[in-house]
């Protein structure tokens, strides 16, 4: 079956002559001053059309007014519809809406934050079912170290995995190309339980960089339990040399009887000594 195509509205001499008309009714609505030029006009319809309005509002760059204006048939008279402010081609609209669940990426969660729940997470799938037998139940959960409604899937792990591996804690971050041993070697490193421990495990060296976060077992860096560096042997320094010219002199210690001594003049001195004698 062929599916005869849409014709196009014939253009209406009628309501393509209505642009003053659709700019005075255009002009009661709007704010003053954001009516700009006359953009054409873009048939709808057998006998209805709309004329468009360049909007001068800053905050509404890019958008247009719209006026539909239509005529009853046989009629020389346009009349107008509606008026409508909608965007154009380059106007700034806002980003399209998503709800909350979908807005939140890694990192944003701070404290008080509470993520929605997700029953269809596919990083998740059923925990352990239980049987009935609480005795059954009991050793499968301590044994399993389940009893959660929902654990990690395939999908979920290989996810988790994947960004572990090729983020700071894995083989290719700049200190572990630097690292002479790796953490599988490394007493501090604490494998991890479940499927990941063949992969990834914590590390527990407070000197570390990686201390108390996930690294891979090909992580490595310069606080290895079992790496050192060349202790270089020390360098003798020879005796002393002692610059015996260099000698540094106290002053004398001067006293009150010594005091009244320099005050005299030598002259003076003399005078008194001569005195005396005679």
């Amino acid at each position: 079956m062929t599916v005869a195509p849409t014709p196009t509205p014939k253009q209406d001499a009628v309501l393509a002559s209505a642009v003053d008309l659709a700019r005075a009714v255009l002009e009661e609505v709007a704010e003053p001053g954001t009516v700009g030029a006359h953009l054409g006009m873009e048939a709808l319809g057998e006998r209805l059309a709309m004329h468009w309005f360049e909007c001068t509002s800053a905050g509404y760059r890019g958008w247009r007014w719209g006026v539909s204006v239509a005529r009853v048939p046989r009629g020389k008279v346009a009349t107008v519809s509606e008026t409508n402010l909608l965007p154009g081609p380059d106007a700034i609209l806002a980003p399209e809406w998503l709800p909350y669940a979908d807005r939140l990426a890694p990192g944003d969660l701070g404290a008080g934050d509470v993520l929605p729940h997700r029953a269809d997470d596919p990083n998740l799938e059923a925990g352990f079912e239980a049987t009935g037998d609480e005795d059954v139940d009991q050793m499968a959960i301590f044994e399993l170290g389940l009893g959660r409604p929902r654990v990690l899937s395939a999908e979920g792990r290989e996810a988790a995995a994947t960004r572990w591996y090729a983020g700071d804690g894995g083989p290719h971050s700049d200190i572990a190309l630097k690292a002479t041993a790796r953490c599988a070697t490394c007493g501090y490193f604490v494998p991890m339980a479940g499927a990941l421990r063949a992969t990834f495990g914590v590390c527990a060296n407070e000197w570390s960089p990686s201390d108390g976060k996930v690294i891979s077992l090909d992580h490595g860096c310069g606080a290895h339990s079992e790496t050192d560096v060349e202790q270089p042997e020390p360098t003798p320094m020879g005796e002393p040399i002692v610059d015996e010219f260099a000698v540094d002199i106290e002053p004398p210690l001067v006293t009150a009887e010594a005091d009244e001594t320099e005050a005299v003049p030598p002259s003076q001195a003399e005078a008194e000594v001569t005195a005396e004698q005679d």
